[in-house]
């Protein structure tokens, strides 16, 4: 608690009492950062006057946010300590899950735990496990949670996966991930790295897994266009911090990439974090973490503005009415109304 209440003494405690999505009026919460706006159109998705509200804190590195609509909480990971959060409005945090991501003993990893977290077409938990080092689903039900694991996809070509680190689904029930090296004791050096490369993966709904592209040098954060014609891929590479866009082809196969956004020059300039996690609009807007926070993309590439957090931010999900944006930023999570809506939310 202690540090909980150390960190927040750090910042804004300008108070609020907001409407929730059932009409009620919520907690005051502390605020956090500042918003950045670079260009008009932001003011359609971020109202002016908006917040950054402070939920919760003093969690060891937070990531993968899940909105679930069934309860009305959100869940994420808290990757070193291999666990899932529950956090419920008028509740506040409580242990999910645990183990979330290593569950076959301890090792020395420093991110044993699920990173990215996803409802399958059938409304089931599927987890991005780092310790694991595989795609998995959770046999129990959504409101009893248990450390019950099947295997959606550990290999390919026989060799094991890196560390899975996010996460989409096709509407087709295709699975598209990610696996850069984060998961592994000694990440790109590590002795039990299989894999020479990291991958953008797919697995069809016949389970079959299909390597789609090693050009990203560390595939993190993934998302589809609203249209699914395009598919995002986040690459949190210190020397080439920048968001991949690649064509979706009809067999669900990707054409040759373009890079959408580079932001090597703000973490160059001391940006706090790097490409990460991300998530689109209904209008196909990018709110993508990164450098500075939570950056803001029209879907022509434009940097329309930033939600500076001050921390190294890891993800964001849409919650709510879909209206509500939650952010993972390192020990917090934090959340902003917009004037939008998550795609297919």
């Amino acid at each position: 608690m202690s540090r909980l209440l150390s960190a927040l003494l750090c910042l804004s405690f300008a108070a609020c009492s907001c409407p929730t999505s059932g009409g009620g009026m919520s907690t005051s919460y502390p605020t956090l950062g500042s918003i950045e706006r670079k260009d008009p159109r932001l003011d359609a998705l971020i109202p002016p006057g908006a917040k950054m509200e402070v939920l919760a804190g003093g969690f060891d590195w937070t990531e993968g946010p899940l909105w679930i609509k069934d309860g009305g909480y959100l869940i994420f990971s808290v990757i070193p300590p291999n666990k899932i959060v529950k956090w419920k409005e008028g509740v506040g945090a409580s242990i999910y899950l645990r183990p979330s991501g290593l569950t076959t003993g301890q090792d020395l990893r420093s991110e044993p735990g699920s990173n990215g977290l996803l409802l399958d077409p059938q409304g089931r938990l599927v987890l991005c496990q780092h310790g694991d080092r595989r795609m998995a689903r959770m046999n129990a039900p959504l409101s009893a949670p248990k450390p019950d694991f099947a295997t959606i996809v550990d290999k390919h070509e026989g060799k094991k996966l890196n560390s899975p680190n996010d996460a989409a689904f096709h509407s087709s029930g295709a699975l598209y991930f990610t696996d850069p090296p984060y998961g592994l004791v000694k990440r790109m050096d590590d002795p039990t790295k299989e894999i020479p490369y990291q991958g953008v993966y797919r697995v069809g709904t016949d389970g079959a897994i299909t390597l789609l592209t090693k050009e990203v040098t560390r595939p993190n954060g993934i998302a589809f266009s609203p249209d699914e014609k395009t598919l995002y891929v986040a690459s949190s590479d210190p020397d080439k911090a920048v968001w991949h866009a690649f064509p979706v082809n009809p067999d669900g196969t990707l054409g040759a990439g373009r890079i959408f956004a580079d932001f090597t020059p703000q973490f160059l300039a001391k940006a706090k974090g790097l490409p990460d996690g991300l998530k689109v609009d209904v209008k196909g807007n990018l709110f993508a973490t990164g450098p500075g926070g939570v950056i803001i993309f029209a879907p022509d590439g434009t940097h329309l503005g930033t939600l500076n957090t001050g921390q190294n931010t890891s993800n964001c999900a849409w919650g709510d009415d879909g209206s509500t944006l939650y952010i993972t930023a390192d020990q917090y999570l934090v959340r902003i109304r917009t004037s939008t809506k998550g795609n297919k939310f």
